[in-house]
């Protein structure tokens, strides 16, 4: 560019002479003197221009290093500054075009590098940026986390000491295609993590060769997990009841045909088998729901008191045939929640069901509404509190998990379907509240469900 500019310009200072040695000629032809005298006057003028050229090209470096040395960052105008050689001001409109060429170059660049920048900044991945010696180069936040920040470039294995990730990375920067490895790590919690590695071709920041992104796919994991053992603890739900009702179908229609004592008994074991198979179907499509609007939440203003004693109401005479009864302590000026009635309803059934079922024969199960206050201060509580046998602190975190009972004989002989937890704690998340579990072996349980207040 340097080179271009600088040829337009010389041809703009000898464009004169070029032309007055043609006058000449075309003079000396006029007035008639002869071929010689005009081919001598041109010869001189040329010769003239040769040394002029001469000069120039002597003096072309010298002015336009004088030209460019009155450029800067805070040149304000224009204008060459003063004192310049007139070589130097003829440079001087060539220099400022390729100053504001190069100013604009140079500001694209800026913005494209300032982009890059903020583009692997945003990802809330972890990304890094290796070069051809596997050394870290550049480091988004997200990989703060596991390597601090970048000051200057380090060995990937200061980074990551897994060997299939380092042999992954050594692989694509010999040339080969995306790699994609799975790997652990402990530090600072248990998690399970992707790495994917793809070769950077052409001009990249810092000169990086490589680019290693990290996806961690531990809830993944967990949720496909969940979803086989989901699926094979309600098949085994399911074909309990059902063999048993296709063995007493069997034995009806068999040895047992003529008999009525039997019969009479049998019948009762099928329907209530059967009335449990109804229950985990119910549950079953009950949480299917739950889960499919779980991340919309309700809209509608309902008062929690209401709510509580329609449920209460209903699971008194229940109570009541265990010597038990349900005392509610409802304050007078609750605040409205926002939610939906009957998904509330059925945490409530749920809980207080559970309590009956479970706290001693002859006790209480108390109801206890609250607000709460300081950071929960938008937050309305309820707390179903029992007195039975408690349970062991290590079962308390998986309660809410589908089909897991802490004892499931006796769980089954009750009636329950141990969806029952894991159907409040989705109801719960839908209505962005959350459930609290506080129990102590030998004096009972309490579960306190925490609402927001509506608006």
């Amino acid at each position: 560019m340097w080179r271009e500019q600088l040829g337009w310009t010389a041809l703009r200072i000898l464009l004169p002479w070029l032309l007055g040695a043609a006058v000449i000629a075309l003079y000396f032809d006029r007035a008639g003197l002869g071929a010689l005298p005009a081919i001598g006057a041109v010869l001189a003028l040329l010769g003239l221009t040769a040394a002029v050229v001469l000069i120039a090209n002597r003096w072309l470096p010298s002015a336009a290093r004088e030209a460019t040395a009155g450029l800067g960052p805070n040149r304000a105008a224009n204008d060459p500054p003063h004192r310049l050689s007139p070589t130097a001001r003829a440079l001087w409109p060539a220099v400022l075009r390729l100053d504001r060429e190069w100013r604009e170059h140079a500001g694209r660049t800026e913005l494209q590098l300032a982009a890059a920048e903020a583009a692997i900044a945003a990802v809330p991945d972890p990304v890094i940026l290796i070069d051809r010696n596997r050394r870290i180069v550049r480091a988004n936040a997200a990989w703060a986390e596991f390597i601090g920040s970048v000051s200057e470039p380090r060995d990937l294995v200061s980074a990551l000491r897994n060997p299939a990730v380092l042999g992954a990375a050594d692989a694509v920067l010999a040339g080969a295609d995306v790699r994609t490895v799975e790997f652990s790590v402990s530090v600072p919690v248990a998690r399970l993590l992707e790495a994917r590695l793809a070769r950077i071709d052409g001009p990249s920041l810092d000169g990086a060769a490589a680019i290693i992104t990290l996806h961690d796919i531990t809830a993944l994991k967990r949720a496909d997990e969940m979803r086989a053992d989901f699926v094979a603890n309600a098949g085994h739900e399911l074909k309990t009841p059902l063999s048993t009702l296709l063995g007493f179908i069997e034995t009806l229609r068999g040895p047992a045909r003529d008999d009525a004592a039997a019969r009479e008994r049998f019948l009762g074991i099928m329907h209530e088998q059967a009335g449990r198979m109804a229950r985990l179907v119910d549950d079953l499509l009950s949480l299917s729901r739950i889960e499919l609007n779980e991340h919309i939440a309700p809209t509608a203003r309902i008062a929690i008191e209401p709510v509580i004693e329609n449920v209460a109401a209903a699971l008194e005479l229940r109570a009541a045939q265990r010597g038990m009864h349900i005392d509610l302590n409802l304050p007078d000026d609750l605040p409205e929640i926002q939610g939906d009635r009957d998904e509330l309803a059925q945490v409530f059934q749920n809980l207080l069901d559970n309590a009956v079922k479970y706290a001693g024969r002859d006790t209480t199960v108390t109801v206890t509404v609250g607000t709460g206050n300081g950071p929960t201060a938008r937050m309305l509580w309820v707390a179903v509190a029992d007195h039975g046998d408690g349970i062991p602190s290590e079962h308390l975190t998986r309660l809410t998990e589908r089909f897991y009972r802490v004892d499931n004989a006796r769980s089954r002989e009750l009636g329950g379907t141990g969806l029952g937890l894991a159907i409040v704690k989705h109801v719960l998340n839908r209505h962005r509240g959350r459930l609290d579990i506080a129990s102590t072996l030998g004096k009972g349980s309490t579960f306190t469900v925490w609402l927001r207040a509506a608006d």
